[in-house]
């Protein structure tokens, strides 16, 4: 029960700082800004080879379940490794109260890798689909989770709109179902519970098969090991996000090779 209170705190939190942020820089203004950007790198392009997974790597310095994953965290550092070891798209957690992200991080990490940035947060309002834009990020993650059949459609919406792509992620059947009703070509499969916190790798097992050969399939959390990425990639998914094992490796470029077999 403490757990879906975890959540519902994130998404308060979350709230209040949208709030703030509408003040600073309001949504037309957000809007104007954008229109003088460099187009988004595209993201489901980078992640959907034949006959190969892609990474998308994660950076974040802490998380509620794990508390602070990397003490010496520098986002700069990192995405330095991510671009030298020539993974396929990078994810960047940008939530600030219980990830210790920053939305700054993302244009910083972008200007030092090639790969598309995704931004992963707790994205529920169209002024965060634009402020996404705002700081540079080529494609959003939705948690089907929080968002409405109507929401999705409104965000992905927007999002495209401004050359973005989405990574719409479910964890459960009925979930599943509600985005597979909806226009969506790029599925996440979390394996952790976002109410427990409990990972199971079981979760793709099940929900795998029920998607349909057509869409993009990105599995996150949960991915270990060589033989967690080697399962993956024999069902015929298409990329895998991993964050939490490379944060909490001494070298994080030997951690990439060797969990992916490069």
């Amino acid at each position: 029960m403490a757990k879906k209170d975890t959540l519902k705190e994130i998404i308060q939190k979350k709230n209040e700082r949208i709030l703030l942020a509408k003040q600073q820089i309001p949504e037309e203004e957000l809007k104007q800004r954008i229109k003088d950007l460099a187009p988004a790198r595209p993201f489901i392009e980078a992640i959907s080879k034949p006959r190969q997974i892609s990474l998308i790597a994660e950076i974040k310095k802490s998380s509620p379940s794990c508390g602070i994953i990397r003490a010496d965290f520098n986002h700069l550092e990192i995405a330095q490794i991510y671009q030298d070891v020539g993974v396929q798209a990078v994810s960047v957690l940008t939530e600030e109260d219980f990830f210790g992200g920053s939305l700054s991080y993302l244009g910083e990490v972008k200007s030092i890798v090639t790969a598309p940035v995704l931004r992963k947060d707790f994205i529920f309002e169209p002024y965060q689909v634009y402020e996404s834009r705002f700081y540079q990020a080529d494609a959003i993650l939705l948690i089907a989770e929080l968002l409405s059949k109507d929401k999705i459609t409104e965000l992905m919406g927007i999002a495209f709109e401004l050359g973005m792509d989405c990574i719409v992620e479910v964890h459960s059947e009925k979930e599943l179902k509600k985005v597979l009703n909806l226009k969506v070509p790029l599925i996440g499969i979390n394996n952790r519970d976002l109410r427990t916190l409990e990972v199971d790798l079981k979760t793709t097992e099940k929900l795998f098969p029920l998607i349909p050969k057509d869409k993009v399939v990105v599995v996150e959390s949960g991915i270990r090991n060589h033989q967690d990425e080697m399962f993956l990639k024999i069902l015929g998914v298409n990329a895998v996000l991993i964050g939490q094992v490379f944060m909490e490796s001494l070298d994080i470029r030997k951690k990439v090779e060797e969990v992916m077999g490069w």
